[in-house]
């Protein structure tokens, strides 16, 4: 675990070694203080002159600003490390995350990566710090003061050395009640996340039926288990702090009743006051270095579960990746669905597609159509692998779409999924993720095919209109019709509309569709809709129920052959039949 995340230190290795080393010489200044200090009081003691006082605290300044400096630098190289190292940590995360396929990221769950990207790093930066600083101070600082302090008490310093296990078993108690608390805590700020993801995103929902309050209950019910959680681990480190000072005072006074006692009755032969003075500042500095060991502790095990579920990212592998001496070109457009049989995971009981037999010729039209749940979408996303089919395969252009380069065949089909995302930027910055190349007449005459030119023309800044995070600030309609033009600039050898026109009128849906005749003649395109003046002129019509095909045929042959589509088209049309006449009669 340690060695995955320690590569994403990386060009910071320079800083994140001079740390300790910086570290070092400040410790070694800061031990030699109190033993020049001890030999100026016994100099004082035994009547020197005042020309050896000024001689030494020349040196103690000296040394002072010596220990100054290194810990300036220290603390400049930690900085340094520590956010440099958290930069690409949470770069590695996201590039490894931008290559998941749609299979690993919902076994993770996007408000879970989202806490690994976020809160684990940010806990994981800290124990870094930590680690490179305090957790290389703490044992120099314990080394040299242990052994100035039997340099200069002789006997006295054993006390030390019988408090170290009595702390070490407190220490070991602490973290073994803390840690399952942390883990569990963790596991429910991905909840928390998820609650204020979704939320967020159904703020609309969320007004329209006025549940404001039940929201912000369900909210407060789950931070309020987390804080009781944390609470709890909390209460559990709070005892370090005590446990650390109730050693210190000890020791201090021990060294401070028996060294006075060794001073008086020996006056001064065994035990100078100076030795005394510097004593009792090493039994400061050994308990403070031991109090900072377990502070280290403590903040390495909080980090410990965020680094361990860092990890689990890191070290996943995408169930979907190009393979070795991948086909690089895709010939056409064709494409064959043989014997595809599909499930989401391992652990699911039925197959969302079964059966599916289906060979599309390069530029045909298809229209795909069913009820909700009969896995339309399912079904097209296998084609530029978002998933890949269990059993069967799934053929583009002739060659096993598992042979292709992901990033090929995916830029030689493009999908406008039913859920349109537009990103925070301009309208010609989102159009060109299609084609980053892309000049304005060509996005243009993309948005002119889509029926998007002219509402953009409409906005004061036309094609430099700023959207809002999410597309906020245009319709559903609007947002369609710009996701289509994306895809249009692709100019792919496959189009697939997922139910993408749904909020567009039947005039503009008609259109778009005429659009794509003219400009794109030799492009397979696969259109699914829930409306049959949708995909009544496509060169075939797909019926799916129940994740399979029900019926195949052109519009006038599944009116007489099957009773699904006709029943859908009987229905809608009866609709509009009876609007029309309401119309009349108003």
């Amino acid at each position: 675990m340690i060695k995955t995340i320690m590569k994403s230190i990386r060009e910071y290795k320079a800083p994140a070694i001079w740390t300790p080393i910086l570290i070092i010489g400040e410790v070694a200044m800061e031990c030699m203080l109190p033993f020049i200090i001890a030999r100026l009081i016994n100099e004082i003691q035994a009547g020197c002159e005042f020309s050896v006082i000024v001689q030494y605290g020349g040196l103690l300044a000296l040394m002072a600003l010596v220990s100054l400096a290194f810990g300036v630098g220290a603390g400049k190289t930690c900085a340094m490390a520590s956010c440099g190292f958290a930069k690409n940590l949470r770069k590695d995360l996201f590039y490894k995350v931008q290559g998941f396929s749609f299979e690993n990221i919902d076994r993770f769950s996007t408000s879970s990566l989202v806490t690994r990207l976020t809160t684990d790093v940010t806990n994981v930066q800290m124990a870094f710090m930590t680690i490179i600083r305090m957790a290389v101070r703490a044992p120099i600082m314990l080394i040299f003061s242990f052994t100035m302090a039997f340099i200069m008490g002789g006997q006295m310093a054993w006390i030390f050395v019988g408090l170290m296990p009595f702390m070490g078993i407190c220490l070991a108690i602490i973290i073994k009640k803390a840690m399952p608390l942390f883990k569990r805590v963790f596991k429910k700020y991905d909840k928390i996340n998820e609650s204020i993801q979704e939320n967020v995103k159904g703020m609309r929902v969320v007004k329209s039926f006025v549940r404001e309050d039940y929201e912000t209950e369900k909210f407060t019910a789950a931070a309020e288990d987390v804080c009781k959680d944390f609470t709890r681990a909390e209460k559990i480190l709070a005892f370090n702090g005590p446990v650390m000072q109730f050693c210190l005072y000890c020791t201090m006074i021990f060294v401070l009743l028996f060294g006075s006692y060794v001073v008086i009755s020996t006056q001064g032969v065994d035990l100078q006051v100076g030795q005394l003075s510097g004593l009792l500042t090493y039994s400061f500095q050994i308990l403070m270095s031991l109090m900072t060991v377990s502070m280290v502790f403590v903040m390495i095990t909080m980090a410990g579960e965020s680094a361990r579920r860092i990890v689990e990212v890191l070290t996943e592998d995408s169930t979907i990746a190009s393979p070795d001496n991948a086909v690089n070109e895709v010939k056409d457009g064709s494409i064959d669905f043989n014997n595809v049989n599909f499930r989401y995971s391992a652990q699911a009981e039925k197959f969302a597609l079964a059966d599916i037999d289906l060979h599309i010729k390069s530029g045909e039209t298809i229209g795909i159509i069913g009820g909700t749940g009969s896995s339309k979408s399912s079904l097209i996303q296998l084609i530029s692998r978002l998933y890949d089919a269990t059993e069967g395969n799934v053929m583009v252009g002739g060659v096993d779409v598992r042979d292709y380069d992901v990033e090929v065949l995916r830029n030689q089909v493009a999908v406008v999924l039913q859920k349109n995302v537009l990103f925070s930027g301009t309208i010609k910055e989102n159009l060109r993720w299609g084609n980053k190349e892309a000049t304005d007449e060509e996005m243009i005459e993309a948005c002119k095919i889509s029926q998007a030119d002219e509402f953009i023309r409409g906005f004061p800044d036309g094609y430099d209109t700023y959207i809002e995070q999410g597309g906020a600030n245009v319709s559903g309609g609007q947002k369609q019709r710009l996701c289509i033009a994306r895809a249009l600039l692709k100019k792919p050898k496959i189009l697939i509309l997922d139910d993408s026109t749904s909020a567009v009128d039947t005039k503009t849906d008609a259109l778009i569709r005429h659009g794509f005749k003219k400009y794109m003649p030799d492009t397979t395109k696969i259109i699914i809709a829930q409306r049959t003046s949708s995909i009544q002129d496509a060169d075939r019509i797909i019926v799916m129920e129940g994740g399979k095909i029900n019926g195949i045929g052109t519009h006038d042959e599944l009116l007489k052959t099957n009773a699904i589509y006709r029943e859908v088209y009987t229905s809608q049309n009866k609709a509009n039949d009876d609007q029309s006449n309401e119309s009349e009669v108003n």
